[in-house]
């Protein structure tokens, strides 16, 4: 374990737990309430912030959460016009944010180094201040999930009800998505924006095929998501690989353990 007497490799470690707690946690949500595709949606949206700080000389990361934030503001509001048709709402902001990051990273001539170590994730790019804001947002998600939890529960797999039921749902909607657009921003350095939206998914895909209630689901998929973090890491290092494809490699490798696991399983029982 000699990486972690390096500082830039203790960083990383703390940078991906923080990560593998939070992304399933939200995940857990994301996909029951089949909205699999918003991961992909709100980076790109934070990459378009991520050009706009280069551009502006400002933290990049500040620029990100305004960006996906208002990205996530913007899928609640034309959700509501498209009432009938509400992934439209999704693929409208992806494709406004595609745009927009084109057009910010060619005014800010910004394609080097450091954009691809927020495309692609990097083990040697992450601060102390990226660690700071990484853990200030990763509190706040977690302290919102555990005060709304029932809520955001009840608007999972009722929203209609809830709605009778005197729970603010449209507030809850927008906080929810602010919510995955702050995840996103604090997983973005260690994964890459271009695969985020596997650590929102695969843990809980996997998790899914083995779990038998929602909160057995969450706890099972923050241990696949640490698991596939900590081996994907360890390997980037030894390897000299982008970290964010080989964490989620290996967390796809753990789906497809699982699913394998299982099928022999009830084979054996049959």
């Amino acid at each position: 374990m000699e990486m972690l007497q390096y500082d830039f490799m203790q960083r990383a470690f703390l940078a991906g737990i923080l990560i593998s707690i939070i992304c399933p946690v939200i995940g857990t949500f994301v996909v029951l309430r089949r909205l699999s595709m918003i991961g992909d949606t709100l980076s790109h949206a934070s990459l378009a912030g991520i050009a706009a700080g280069m551009l502006g000389g400002f933290y990049p990361i500040w620029g990100a959460i305004i960006f996906s934030v208002a990205a996530a503001i913007g899928i609640e509001k034309l959700r509501k016009s498209f009432a009938q048709y509400a992934e439209l709402s999704i693929s409208i902001v992806l494709s406004a944010s595609i745009g927009l990051a084109v057009l910010m990273i060619s005014l800010a001539d910004s394609f080097n180094a450091d954009l691809m170590s927020f495309l692609f994730g990097s083990i040697i790019a992450v601060t102390a201040i990226d660690i700071m804001v990484m853990a200030g947002i990763s509190i706040f998600i977690i302290t919102s999930v555990w005060l709304l939890y029932k809520e955001l529960l009840y608007i999972t797999f009722d929203e209609e009800g809830a709605a009778l039921a005197g729970v603010p749902t449209d507030l809850l909607n927008i906080f929810f998505t602010v919510l995955t657009a702050l995840t996103i921003v604090a997983a973005m350095r260690v994964v890459g924006i271009l695969m985020i939206s596997s650590m929102l998914v695969v843990p809980v895909a996997a998790s899914m095929q083995i779990s038998k209630s929602f909160k057995s689901t969450m706890i099972n998929s923050v241990i696949l998501g640490m698991l596939a973090v900590v081996f994907g890491l360890v390997a980037s290092y030894y390897f000299n690989l982008a970290p964010g494809g080989t964490i989620v490699l290996f967390s796809v490798a753990l789906l497809l353990l699982v699913i394998g696991t299982k099928r022999v399983i009830l084979k054996n029982i049959d």
